[in-house]
């Protein structure tokens, strides 16, 4: 009965406990920032040897955007001949293959309908190389066909891998940050995750994530596997989880790239979908594996099990039961909660959604504010840049339905489209404008 005097009742004892609990598991994030504001962007000693390369595209009707991709690699400040592309045209019914052949890069044709997914076409591929080309690279770039590569990215990443890194990630900029504000949120999130994830990752000496495209893997490792053995829906996060999970350290280089963003909530949703299905088989499958390795005082498997736990799950649960405290307090008319403990369940459902979004737009602003030279946005549009610091918040918190579809419903691997066709040219002139 005191205890309610002061107003600490079963309801704001168990706000108390959530908000305790994510405080302490997500707090080292915030430290992350304070590192990178602290010591800046990594610097990478000059590479001693130009180690020889192969790039791997998967594409899937991309006629559109595959050549100038492969263009921009062939525009590299790296020694060519120490650099291949290798295109997959997976399932292709337009002229994808003969697009990438055009541009100089090398294409297999794979027609197989019943293994649909990036993971399938990683596999057929990797092998095949290993098989053709035995000995020849040293380690693979992973790109997607809509990307595009600034001239400095190889040399960036040969100084990565000429460290006797294994597995390597880079910076992930966005071609079409202000098509729409769900395009605009994309870019925004890639560049907090270059520059406040992985940068700080890098600086303080724990292992990074690699996520879709515009990473390096070593080809012991892939020779080790005999192609690609990560097919879940997201296998790059998979493959992520396993390094953290096994003690193999991912770099990260300032090395920037470009990739193109959904501008519909339809596409996003659907794309969101695929990856929060995914984490979920990640999570289910190497939450044993990475609390192994957070035994071992191995921080890279916290920080992993915490970018894959489902944590807007937590948020719904506090929601649920605040709401139900709610309804089923003010239907007994005071007889199980009184009037101001049911204000208090008010406050606390109003506080969940709103520091949600006040989390949500901080990150925003210091991205922003951090990484504004990078941001590709045309004249006429730079309002969105602005706006983005509402919209972001927004998008964010669109999570918390696709958590909850995700649960029950069944996913498949579909195919985003890419449309926009722009060259590094353009975008240097975007750059600069």
């Amino acid at each position: 009965m005191e205890l309610n005097r002061l107003g600490i009742t079963p309801i704001v004892v168990f706000n108390f406990i959530i908000w305790c609990f994510f405080t302490f598991a997500y707090f080292y994030q915030f430290v992350y920032i304070l590192v990178t504001w602290r010591r800046g962007e990594v610097k990478l000693p000059e590479a001693k040897k130009n180690h020889r390369y192969a790039f791997f595209i998967a594409a899937h009707n991309e006629e559109s955007v595959i050549a100038n991709l492969v263009r921009s690699i062939k525009a590299q400040d790296y020694p060519s001949e120490l650099i291949d592309t290798f295109v997959v045209a997976d399932a292709c019914t337009d002229n994808t293959a003969e697009e990438a052949r055009r541009a100089g890069a090398i294409v297999y044709e794979r027609n197989d309908l019943a293994r649909k997914g990036k993971s399938w076409v990683l596999d057929y591929g990797f092998a095949r190389i290993l098989e053709e080309y035995p000995g020849k690279y040293e380690a693979f770039f992973v790109f997607d066909a809509d990307n595009l590569l600034s001239p400095t990215y190889v040399t960036e990443m040969n100084k990565v891998f000429d460290q006797g890194y294994l597995v390597a990630t880079s910076y992930r900029n966005s071609k079409n940050f202000d098509s729409s504000w769900i395009s605009s949120a994309y870019a925004l999130w890639f560049l907090r995750e270059a520059k406040f994830l992985n940068n700080s990752r890098m600086l303080c000496g724990t292992g990074c994530a690699i996520s879709g495209s515009g990473w390096m893997v070593s080809s012991r490792i892939i020779q080790g596997m005999n192609g690609w053995d990560f097919h879940t829906l997201t296998e790059d996060i998979q493959f992520s989880t396993f390094c953290a999970a096994n003690g193999i350290r991912i770099a990260y280089a300032p090395a920037e790239f470009y990739d193109e963003q959904p501008i519909d909530l339809k596409s996003s949703w659907t794309q969101r979908m695929r990856w929060t299905k995914g984490f979920y088989q990640v999570f289910f499958s190497y939450v044993g594996d990475l609390i192994h390795g957070v035994g071992k005082k191995r921080f890279g498997s916290y920080d992993m099990l915490m970018t894959i736990a489902p944590g807007n799950i937590l948020t719904l649960v506090s929601a649920f039961v605040n709401t139900v405290y709610l309804v089923i307090g003010g239907l007994s008319h005071g007889f199980l909660a009184t009037q101001n403990e049911l204000s208090m369940a008010v406050g606390s459902l109003m506080m969940t959604f709103g520091s949600m979004y006040v989390t949500f737009f901080v990150l925003a602003v210091i991205t922003t504010i951090s990484e504004r030279k990078h941001i590709i946005c045309r004249k006429e549009r730079r309002w969105r840049i602005f706006t983005n610091l509402f919209t972001f918040p927004l998008f964010m918190m669109t999570y918390i339905p696709i958590c909850i579809a995700a649960l029950f419903k069944k996913v498949e691997w579909v195919p985003t489209k890419h449309t926009v066709s722009i060259s590094m040219d353009q975008i240097n002139a975007a750059e600069n404008s």
